[in-house]
């Protein structure tokens, strides 16, 4: 995927055969701490969640962040990829590192291929698909029978914008001008609230 500046995307993976990804509280703390590392410099994180066996995020990519010049043969290899193609690539893979020698596992953690959507490709105000996958993203819990209630999800950045948590890995002053959120916390809770049609869910995807 070619992440380009300025633009919204819905990224996300899965374990390799839908294997768990978070063993206990700890790798979810782990993996949170590794999103602040190696994302934050590349991206605004306007909404994450993360499950026991996929992760959700959507990010607007920073205008900085641009693909390092291939013109030349000189250039390494290394310098080629795009920087949040390479943070990405390490964020996962050290991950992948850890878990495996603290579960005595060995070989891939997540599906080769880390997916990405572009949300806001027709350049239009009015588009809503980044505003129905944001709301998709902390739903994820509670249509997977995880929780009855989304605030009972740790793992997500729902409880920063709901008041219930002063999380700092979402830009949510981006995400509420972005996206138009409501910015009172009662009336952000019941617009969280609403039904997403799947014909919607099946374009973020």
């Amino acid at each position: 995927m070619n992440y380009e500046p300025g633009e919204i995307y819905h990224i996300y993976n899965q374990g390799n055969n839908q294997q768990k990804l978070f063993f206990n509280r700890d790798n979810y703390l782990f993996f949170i701490n590794k999103m602040r590392v190696y994302l934050t410099d590349h991206c605004d994180i306007l909404a994450w969640c993360l499950m026991p066996n996929h992760f959700h995020w959507l990010v607007k990519v920073k205008d900085h962040d641009i693909k390092h010049n291939t013109d030349s043969m000189d250039t390494p290899l290394y310098d080629s990829v795009p920087p949040l193609n390479r943070s990405l690539s390490v964020l996962l893979s050290s991950y992948t590192k850890a878990i495996n020698k603290s579960q005595s596992r060995s070989g891939s953690l997540f599906r080769s291929k880390t997916k990405a959507k572009k949300l806001n490709s027709d350049k239009s105000k009015h588009d809503k698909h980044p505003l129905i996958c944001f709301l998709y993203i902390h739903q994820n819990p509670l249509r997977a029978g995880l929780v009855s209630q989304l605030n009972d999800w740790e793992f997500s950045s729902y409880r920063d914008f709901a008041g219930l948590r002063n999380g700092t890995l979402c830009n949510t002053n981006l995400a509420i001008e972005l996206l138009n959120l409501p910015q009172n916390k009662r009336e952000f809770v019941s617009f969280s609230e609403q039904t997403i049609p799947d014909e919607f869910v099946k374009k973020l995807l």
